[in-house]
């Protein structure tokens, strides 16, 4: 004997009728407005088109799958309850993950994790190498990597590191922006980005050479 049909995963209303008061939603922009209006099926749209970047961006933030996961959920929480004070000012997919950014902050301020070193120098050590502006594009970084080696080295960085780097050349934060969210200085954003960048050099060349001595 066949099962019946499956519902929706996580569904927290009724099921929906096949047969719809309203006309299908044509895009974001009318599924952002009918959302505001408390239209549930309109909201669960926007999480369908924007969940994988959103729990990419915490996971990347934590390191973390489980909690990862979690405050993947808590941003959609969040934003169900200020989905109304979005106006259009910029992108939604910014404005959520400026939403999202502040729930992983506001995550690891409650557990008193350490975000990024006030009292590090400003300035690269000798042994980073020759001087050089610290806000400019790693060329090396930039070039064609292996996706999963990058993401694996990402997550190996430090806490610190791993934030400046995902808030600057993943979300393209500017310094200034990364400044405010982290309570530090613009200087201090600059030398995490490229002290994160130098170790995921190493990382990743760590990770090249163990796989050629395999091979």
């Amino acid at each position: 004997m066949s099962a019946g049909p499956t519902q929706p995963r996580s569904e927290p209303r009724p099921p929906v009728r096949h047969m719809r008061r309203n006309p299908p939603i044509a895009g974001e922009a009318e599924a952002i407005a009918q959302a505001q209006a408390g239209d549930g099926e309109s909201f669960e749209i926007l999480y369908s088109l924007h969940k994988r970047r959103v729990y990419s961006l915490c996971l990347r933030m934590l390191g973390n799958v489980a909690e990862a996961e979690d405050l993947t959920q808590e941003a959609f929480l969040q934003l169900h309850r200020k989905i109304g004070t979005f106006r259009g000012d910029s992108a939604f997919s910014t404005w959520l993950h400026r939403l999202a950014v502040n729930v992983v902050l506001m995550h690891l301020r409650k557990k008193g994790l350490p975000q990024i070193s006030l009292e590090e120098a400003l300035e690269p050590s000798q042994e980073d190498g020759p001087r050089r502006d610290l806000g400019e594009r790693d060329l090396v970084l930039s070039g064609s990597l292996d996706r999963v080696a990058l993401e694996r080295a990402v997550e190996n960085l430090p806490p610190g590191y791993r934030l400046v780097f995902v808030l600057h050349d993943v979300e393209g934060y500017e310094h200034n922006e990364i400044a405010d969210m982290l309570n530090c200085s613009i200087g201090n954003s600059k030398s995490q980005l490229h002290k994160a960048r130098m170790k995921l050099r190493d990382l990743l060349r760590s990770g090249q050479r163990k796989e050629e001595s395999v091979a």
